[in-house]
């Protein structure tokens, strides 16, 4: 079974940037959908973007459209989340996921291996 492992998180000005690396092991890495969930304090987790297995197709919450890019190296098991212009209301808790059961993007639910999360934090 696979395990993610995030790095990236911290504090930053709005305005800023940061990026978020998602480390993943095992050997079927290329053929799982991925994603990038957030959770503030107080509400429920939520999908802020996706990539297909191929890298050839990307999904973003409305929130982050323009400003946010996720992309992913199959040769390195790694999946990044660039993120610019970054608001107070991006501070949360980012989680790197993993569907198992999709190439294409996958619904909300079909996610089945989730890191640690990593704390990003923008100040006004």
């Amino acid at each position: 079974q696979g395990q993610l492992v995030e790095s990236g998180g911290g504090l930053v000005q709005t305005g800023g940037s940061l990026r978020l690396s998602c480390a993943a092991s095992g050997r079927t890495f290329s053929t799982y959908a991925m994603g990038w969930f957030r959770q503030a304090p107080g509400k429920e987790r939520k999908l802020v973007t996706g990539i297909t297995c191929s890298g050839g197709s990307t999904y973003y919450a409305d929130s982050v459209k323009g400003r946010f890019s996720i992309s992913r190296d199959n040769a390195k098991n790694t999946v990044y989340l660039q993120m610019n212009s970054l608001k107070p209301e991006d501070t949360a808790v980012y989680y790197c996921a993993a569907s198992s059961t999709h190439c294409i993007l996958p619904g909300v639910h079909d996610y089945d291996y989730w890191g640690q999360g990593t704390q990003v934090t923008v100040s006004s």
